[in-house]
């Protein structure tokens, strides 16, 4: 039996030049920041945390070990990590913002499930909206609305 020739393959469409050089300028470098992934906080009783961001968050967390808690939040990671031995829970320096639709409620929920206040909404121009609390362990919230 003669053995069958392989189909040719069809040819690729070629994208115009101008196309293919704005998405080159698009596409960050591998080595670039992509964007934001997972916020982490250190803390010192899992379990307490754990039930502190599922009441705040209002979900289960995806991810639940001993070593490490993780909650989808909406496509974002909060990671809960028990692992204090080389960094302390607390202020940081870094605060991460998490998107609400509604900052004074957003606010109110926080700290009606024991988030402590730090800076309570206000506007910091162009509709944007900001407030920080801190969870059980110090580490801070921001929360973040933006007019669209």
């Amino acid at each position: 039996m003669a053995k069958a020739k392989p189909k040719a393959k069809p040819a690729k469409a070629k994208k115009p030049a101008a196309k293919a050089k704005a998405k080159a300028k698009a596409t960050p470098a591998k080595a670039g920041v992509l964007g934001l992934r997972s916020v982490i906080y250190k803390v010192g009783d899992l379990d307490h945390a754990k039930a502190f961001y599922g009441a705040l968050l209002g979900r289960a967390p995806y991810f639940d070990q001993p070593f490490y808690v993780g909650f989808d939040v909406d496509g974002d990671e909060l990671g809960l990590d028990p692992d204090v031995s080389n960094v302390q829970p607390g202020g940081g320096g870094a605060h991460a913002y998490w998107r609400v639709g509604d900052i004074s409620a957003a606010w109110e929920h926080a700290i009606s499930h024991g988030a402590g206040p730090v800076e309570p909404p206000h506007n910091v121009g162009e509709g944007t909206d900001v407030a920080l609390v801190t969870d059980p362990f110090g580490n801070y919230i921001g929360l973040i609305q933006i007019a669209e």
